[in-house]
């Protein structure tokens, strides 16, 4: 993927201003090696902004503040921005912006084309902890019967469901999966995770019967000599994360699962990890989080059936 075609992408609508300043933010993150995800991600909380302001231009002039370029954004700009996008989007998303825009203004701040962040006094948006339903065995078996054909596209598919539901892993791991990443020996994955961080992580016996049979139809495909593990029903182009998330949504669909997704996956994995006493803090690396605040976020949708199996388990009031 080009990446002066990506920013030209991201930045369609700035003016030449906030592009040049944008494509030497990217020289920087690029040369920090910050993963594509992370830089797409940042430029287009960037660019979002730059948009807005040169879109609703008139009034903030007539409010007495517009910005031609990011040296002239102020702490009005960002809580305009951030009230928009909570209106038009979601307070998550808005927070996401915010996060974003933060690693952008501290950059102009470092080269110096700033004294201070316009964000240094806006507070981020708050939002609402959304409990998401896990994606458990039933939900899992209708979606795995919309891929029980020989073709390559169910097998494909049922290999990558498969890894989801037995790993846990995010959706951008296991879209970033390369061939040399599977060890069969091993029945292991090495997910290249968020932070440059690497993990190897075990898969069950059904996944590795799944990810066995992908890998022989692999091998008769036009493009089997691709390093991406995922390759597409025609072309050469590997499948992406929103390709999977497209696959996903679709087959869903046919199996009459609302919302299908693969973080509700990562959700009850963690849910199993839990109910099965398993520890938190292996949890933690085989997930691949830092923050300690994460395994009570995840499965929280099915913590009252874990509360209710140690119930059992203790049999107070049974005893006597």
């Amino acid at each position: 993927m080009s990446t002066v075609l990506d920013l030209q992408k991201v930045c369609r609508g700035l003016t030449p201003a906030w592009f040049d300043y944008l494509r030497d933010w990217d020289r920087t993150l690029r040369g920090g090696n910050y993963p594509e995800t992370t830089r797409y991600n940042y430029l287009l909380a960037a660019a979002q902004l730059g948009r807005y302001l040169i879109d609703n231009a008139d009034e903030l002039q007539a409010g007495g503040a517009a910005a031609a370029d990011p040296t002239e954004v102020g702490r009005g700009h960002i809580e305009e921005f951030q009230a928009w996008m909570v209106a038009t989007r979601s307070a998550s998303t808005a927070l996401n912006k915010h996060k974003g825009l933060q690693q952008f203004f501290k950059w102009l701040v470092e080269e110096e084309d700033l004294e201070r962040s316009p964000l240094a006094r806006v507070k981020q948006p708050k939002t609402a902890q959304t409990l998401i339903p896990i994606l458990g065995d039933d939900d899992t078996a209708k979606i795995l019967a919309t891929c029980k054909d020989k073709d390559f596209l169910s097998i494909r598919d049922r290999a990558i469901i498969r890894v989801f539901y037995s790993t846990g892993a995010r959706l951008s791991e296991v879209a970033g999966l390369q061939l040399d990443d599977i060890d069969l020996n091993t029945d292991t994955l090495l997910f290249h995770g968020k932070g440059m961080k690497d993990r190897r992580v075990r898969f069950g016996g059904k996944a590795g019967r799944a990810l066995s049979q992908y890998l022989r139809a692999r091998a008769r495909r036009r493009a089997a000599d691709s390093p991406a593990l995922w390759l597409p029903e025609k072309g050469e182009t590997p499948l992406s994360s929103n390709g999977i998330k497209i696959m996903l949504r679709r087959r869903g669909e046919v199996a009459k699962v609302p919302n299908v997704h693969a973080h509700r996956w990562r959700h009850n994995f963690a849910h199993e990890w839990k109910l099965a006493g398993g520890d938190t803090g292996d949890l933690m690396l085989v997930l691949g989080w830092a923050s300690d605040d994460m395994p009570r976020r995840y499965g929280a949708s099915a913590a009252a059936e874990r509360a209710q199996h140690v119930h059992a388990r203790l049999r107070i009031g049974d005893r006597v």
